[in-house]
């Protein structure tokens, strides 16, 4: 109604009241305006109702027509409201989906059934089919027709899924499966059986038949191609040759290979109707085969003989059989011939390395042979024969090396760490111009220090080995690098030896006093200097391959420490067993009673004798230096132990210092052949007393037993005792022990307390 529309828009309020100002909020309406407002809205609605009535008359046939529709529409509804009422009458009366949904129901169950029967009648044809597949194969196998048989194995177990069975399968399917294995069995036993009577060695007359023409109880004229294929089908073929390869090998190719300058073999075939029904392998004695057990063409020609044989006669050229007997010997064979021939044949010396080229090459023809057999597959990459023969500088120094450490085991083994009877470091004899001359017995065990310039007395065993070690690394200057690299091993693992297996042997002498010990400081001593000064000698002959890692000095330091440890270890077991004596003194306590002063004497005695049996085993043994230093340890340990003894008595009679001296006096004296050795040991070297401090001290104590007390007084005052080693507590405590008190005694108690102030 666009002309409607056109009168709404047309009212406008402002025109209305074109001479007031609608926008001011200011300015209130008056009366008349009002009043005015009013008049003029009044007659725009009569004209609004005007147009309107006259657009209703002008479209009232339109009108007519809407009304008219919409009166149709209701009734429409109306009726289909009436016809759904009515269907859900009809259905709530009668509920005709739960008889469809049963009819449904029970249609699913009948075509269930009707499917479980069908699938039951499957199974029950294919359990009859596989029984008579079953039957038939037992029946062919009772024929002679293997390969049908076979091939009916071989798919029956693809039916029956043999190896992949699940829970839950019907037990019919077990039973099967176990006749099935049943079956197997028996045809894999029946060929078997053929097997082994087509394969035969005559141990008397040293003869191989194979026959081709096979008979086993009532079943006869099967060929031997069949029973390897039936063998092949079934996946026996390896189990069906396995015995006769053994048996092959044990009687014909082994003989072949260690006997072949004595052996020859011969071939012989049987033919009836033009086809071979029997082959013969004779070995037979050799007359004019004027040859060495060593010579490697007999051996390998010898054994392609044989193996021709048995890939013509035996496999019939097949290859897959080829391979299968091939795996089954050639591993055997291979080893055969490195035990018995190569490995053998392997040059003593290395100059002799290049006369095993010719050995060389009739190994590698060997095998190429087999591989143009198909004897040895050449995807296995098996030229183990090529590879040793080439390898041979490798075998030959794994071998050296063998025997060197062999060699270095039974030196250190047998030797039995003693020296003969009068070898000295001291007794060496010098020529006139100062060259040292040693007698061949002197020799083996007096030997120069590399760094100190010293001689020393070490074991056979340790002199035998380092000229081992040297023999070894000038090998290793003049040979090639891998062969190098072994002897330079061999070397490095002589000298461990040494460490591993000494320390063991001497394991109940090391912890005793005994020449064993000393020597095996020795040892160690000689040993270090030794390895310090390979690398310098040798390393710059070496091949340039194994300068960068060729070194020793890693493992000197630990026979420079076991060498410590070792001599430690004897001078704390001396200096121990020297305690032990003297504790039976019982502290030198009232020596003036006869039974103590001769336990007290007799513990002495133990101490000289003691010290008398270690000079004569180190002196003659240990560097002079070591034999001193040594030695003053412990003899500072036993004159401190009894001068601290003597100087704890708190109370001595007369009597007693008289025997006190009468200990000590002897034992100095009895020592005077072990001090002047220790004196002459290092002319260089300190005086004695300074490096034995009790020595001094304990003489000076037995000087002090039968001294005035002024004159022990002065002594101290002089500074005399002091140098001596004495303390003031000392003194004082012998001058109480001693001297009864008195203003003579407490002057001069007061004299040396002033005097140490």
């Amino acid at each position: 109604m666009p002309e409607i529309d056109a009168l709404f828009e047309s009212i406008n309020v402002r025109d209305l009241l074109a001479g007031h100002d609608l926008n001011d909020p200011t300015t209130p309406l008056s009366a008349p305006d009002l009043r005015l407002l009013i008049n003029r809205l009044e007659s725009h609605s009569l004209r609004i109702k005007s147009k309107v009535q006259s657009y209703l008359v002008a479209h009232h046939s339109d009108f007519s027509e809407l009304f008219s529709l919409c009166q149709d529409t209701v009734s429409r509804t109306r009726l289909i409201s009436d016809d759904v009422s009515d269907v859900l009458q009809l259905v709530s009366d009668r509920p005709i989906d739960v008889e469809i949904r049963s009819v449904v129901d029970e249609i699913t169950e009948k075509t269930k059934e009707v499917k479980l029967k069908r699938e039951s009648l499957d199974l029950v044809s294919a359990i009859v089919g596989i029984c008579e597949a079953l039957q038939e194969t037992k029946e062919a196998l009772k024929n002679g027709r293997f390969r049908f048989a076979a091939e009916r194995i071989r798919e029956l177990k693809v039916v029956l899924r043999i190896g992949e069975e699940e829970e839950g399968e019907p037990v019919a399917y077990a039973l099967l499966r176990k006749e099935w294995s049943n079956c197997f069995d028996e045809i894999q036993e029946v060929l078997a059986k053929f097997m082994e009577n087509a394969v035969r060695f005559e141990l008397d007359s040293s003869r191989l038949r194979i026959k081709c023409q096979l008979s086993v109880g009532e079943t006869a004229g099967i060929a031997l191609s069949t029973v390897l294929e039936a063998m092949e089908v079934i996946g026996m073929l390896d189990y069906g040759l396995a015995k006769a390869a053994d048996s092959i090998f044990k009687h014909v190719i082994t003989p072949a290979v260690t006997h072949a300058s004595t052996f020859t073999a011969v071939e012989d075939l049987s033919k009836s109707s033009g086809e071979v029904t029997e082959a013969t392998l004779r070995l037979e004695q050799s007359s004019d085969h004027k040859v060495e057990d060593g010579d490697g063409d007999a051996i390998y020609s010898g054994t392609l003989k044989v193996v021709k044989f048995i890939c013509s006669s035996l496999c019939f050229g097949n290859i897959t059989w080829i391979h299968s007997f091939g795996r089954l010997t050639w591993p055997r064979i291979s080893e055969l011939i490195i035990s018995k021939f190569l490995s053998k044949v392997v040059p003593e010396d290395a100059s002799k390395l290049a006369d095993f080229q010719k050995i060389i090459e009739w190994t590698s023809q060997f095998e190429a042979a087999l591989k143009e057999l198909n004897f040895v597959s050449p995807s296995d990459a098996e030229s183990r024969l090529s590879k040793y023969a080439e390898d041979v500088e490798v075998h030959f120094a794994s071998r050296k090396k063998i025997e060197i450490l062999a060699k270095a085991r039974n030196l250190l083994l047998q030797c039995n760490f003693t020296i003969p009877q009068g070898i000295s470091v001291r007794n060496a004899k010098f020529k006139s111009d100062g060259v040292e001359s040693l007698d061949v017995n002197s020799s083996k065990h007096i030997v120069c220090l590399l760094f100190s310039s010293e001689r020393c007395v070490v074991s056979e065993a340790a002199s035998q080995l380092m000229h081992l070690v040297h023999k070894t690394l000038e090998d290793v200057c003049v040979s090639s690098a891998r062969v190098a690299s072994e002897f330079y091993n061999a070397a490095r693992d002589s000298i461990l030896l040494y460490e591993a297996v000494v320390p063991v042997k001497l394991e109940k002498q090391l912890d005793g006093i005994n020449q064993a010990a000393v020597l095996l400081h020795n040892d160690c001593l000689y040993l270090f200097e030794e390895i310090l000064g390979l690398a310098f000698e040798y390393r710059a002959s070496f091949p340039s391959s194994i300068k960068e890692y060729a070194v020793f000095a890693d493992i000197a330091p630990r026979f420079k420490l076991m060498a410590e440890e070792v001599l430690q270890k004897q001078v704390h077991l001396v200096i121990s067993s020297l305690r032990e004596a003297i504790d039976s003194a019982d502290g030198f306590q009232n020596t003036h009673q006869m039974k103590q002063f001769e336990s007290a004497k007799f513990s002495i005695e133990q101490v000289v004798f003691s010290l008398e049996k270690v000079h004569m085993i180190w002196e003659p043994v240990l560097r002079p230096k070591t034999y001193k230093q040594s030695m003053c340890a412990v003899l500072e340990s036993v004159f401190r132990r009894i001068a601290r003894d003597i100087l704890l008595l708190d109370d001595m009679a007369a009597d007693e210092t008289i025997q006190l001296q009468r200990l000590i006096y002897p034992m100095l004296e009895n020592l005077s052949s072990l001090l002047d050795s220790l004196r002459s040991a290092d002319e260089t070297s300190r005086p004695l007393d300074d490096l034995i401090p009790s020595l001094r001290k304990t003489r000076k104590l037995a000087e002090l037993l039968d001294m005035p007390l002024k004159s022990i007084t002065s002594a101290w005052e002089s500074g005399e005792l002091f140098s001596c080693n004495f303390t003031r507590t000392e003194v004082q405590d012998f001058i109480k022990a001693i001297f009864t008190d008195s203003p003579l005694r407490k002057e001069c108690l007061w004299r040396i307390d002033e005097f140490s102030q």
